[in-house]
């Protein structure tokens, strides 16, 4: 022990590490903790309604404690809508990636986006109701993310139809995610699978 002092070794040295690596991973459960949390509170009471304090509850810490790890209930929000906005384009743009053709490409990002639309009803609702309570940065934000995942599509529309305006091909993008996302208000008496189906099969028409 003292020739690893000599050496600039201290006793719990080796230990440093894995404690913080303990307490990053603890903070980054909070935050997810956080971050759903807060989507469904403003799921079910819009974003004016919730309180830091409700968000503090819901998660077993005190309203304070909630800024530790955002600053403010608006980046709160900021972060739900941009991090899905960019997961929904690293997603799509793997998708299209991994595909051999368009017709595949399609298919598997509206099987993509029907996944995404049935894990995340709350965020959605959110999106819908709340985007106009974020910040002019953030918002501008979520939507340039948002323009480029339905410009992914609308590339892959483009590659099936090359004689289709690509005018129209936009709409078609945009009518299909309106069906997509119809989840948190639509379905509830089906089984998960079968509204599944029913919506690929149904937004997979409406874009051919």
């Amino acid at each position: 022990m003292a020739e690893n002092t000599r050496l600039g070794v201290r006793p719990g040295d080796r230990d440093a590490p894995s404690l913080r690596v303990g307490r990053t991973e603890a903070k980054a459960q909070r935050r997810e903790a956080l971050l759903g949390a807060a989507a469904r509170h403003f799921a079910e009471r819009g974003f004016n309604g919730v309180s830091i304090e409700d968000l503090g509850t819901a998660v077993g810490m005190s309203g304070p404690a909630v800024y530790r790890h955002f600053e403010s209930k608006q980046a709160l929000l900021a972060a739900i809508l941009i991090d899905v906005s960019r997961e929904l384009l690293h997603g799509g743009t793997e998708v299209v990636e991994r595909a051999p053709d368009g017709e595949l490409a399609l298919r598997a990002l509206v099987e993509f986006h029907v996944r995404f639309a049935l894990n995340n009803p709350d965020v959605i609702r959110v999106q819908d109701r709340d985007l106009d309570s974020l910040s002019d940065d953030d918002r501008h934000t979520v939507r340039a993310l948002q323009r480029r995942y339905v410009e992914l599509w609308v590339g892959i529309l483009q590659r099936m139809q090359p004689t289709t305006n690509v005018a129209v091909l936009r709409i078609r993008a945009h009518a299909t995610f309106g069906l997509m996302n119809s989840t948190p208000y639509s379905g509830q008496e089906l089984p998960h699978g079968e509204l599944r189906d029913v919506l690929e099969r149904m937004a997979f028409a409406a874009l051919r």
